[in-house]
């Protein structure tokens, strides 16, 4: 099907046609610089389309839902995080009437980068390496999370058939890798020497994290009967009617396209959230649009 997860009558009447049984929600804008520079569309597709799915799921029948969440939610401090924290919010509060009232299981799982995904880092370093260069870290020092696509599916699957209703999943995702390595390393499967290849660092950007975490401070790593899966059930204390009322507000601003609003908004539904400053580049900076992490 064709639509957009922004547009309500669209989604309520394909979820009314074809009364899915189990819906994955990956549908999101996830690319941090633009989401920064545009929070009003963020929330737009982030926050306000998957309060639309959630509704729809519910009205629906739908036995699970799933929401495909980031660790960039964790903590967030960045309009990408923000929203889709808030995102997690809205299904956790939803899932209390569903469990409550026997209709339907609602989840999330939040974990990192994917390797080989359209428009992953690996690919991008491909492209620089084959084009001769430079490749292009923000960082020297920036770590992050990588699992392959099978993987990242079968934990996510595994996830959607455990659920009790209300629970944030968090794959475990090994040790965090140093993007710096990972080219090193790279470049040694493409018969690059350590010398032949130019890393130019660009900085930290707006919202962007040195480190990334997949639980926030005072959430608790539950275990779960898978050894890879663990959860955190720390929920608002808002049930979906409060929660709604909160974010009519946000919704408002995005409508109006007040990104000064919207970032307000924000600090007022996430008291934790804040935007962190950008880091000047180690040296001499190439700008360039580079997916997170470079």
């Amino acid at each position: 099907m064709i639509a957009d997860i922004r547009d309500r009558p669209r989604i309520q009447q394909i979820f009314r046609d074809l009364k899915p049984e189990v819906v994955f929600h990956a549908a999101a804008h996830k690319h941090l610089p633009l989401l920064e520079r545009h929070p009003s569309e963020a929330v737009k597709s982030n926050v306000l389309g998957t309060d639309h799915l959630v509704e729809a799921a519910l009205a629906a029948g739908v036995e699970r839902f799933v929401l495909i969440s980031t660790d960039k939610a964790a903590d967030p401090t960045s309009v990408l995080g923000a929203s889709k924290r808030l995102a997690e919010l809205i299904v956790q509060a939803n899932a209390r009437d569903a469990r409550n009232l026997g209709t339907g299981v609602f989840s999330a799982v939040r974990f990192g980068n994917v390797l080989g995904s359209r428009g992953s880092l690996l690919s991008v370093l491909a492209e620089q390496l084959r084009s001769g260069g430079p490749v292009t870290i923000t960082h020297p020092d920036v770590t992050r999370f990588f699992m392959t696509i099978e993987e990242a599916v079968g934990l996510v699957l595994e996830s959607g058939r455990m659920a009790h209703g209300g629970e944030v999943f968090v794959l475990d995702m090994g040790e965090p890798v140093r993007i710096v390595d990972l080219v090193h390393n790279f470049a040694e499967q493409v018969q690059l020497g350590r010398d032949e290849v130019e890393i130019r660092y660009t900085g930290l950007r707006a919202g962007e994290k040195l480190n990334e975490a997949l639980f926030s401070e005072g959430e608790e790593r539950l275990p779960t009967a898978h050894a890879r899966i663990y959860a955190t059930v720390a929920e608002s204390a808002a049930g979906p009617e409060d929660l709604a009322g909160g974010l009519t507000g946000l919704h408002e601003a995005a409508a109006g396209n007040s990104d000064e609003e919207v970032r307000r908004w924000l600090a007022e539904l996430l008291p934790g959230y804040r935007t962190a400053e950008p880091e000047p580049a180690p040296v001499p900076a190439l700008s360039a649009p580079y997916p997170d992490g470079f």
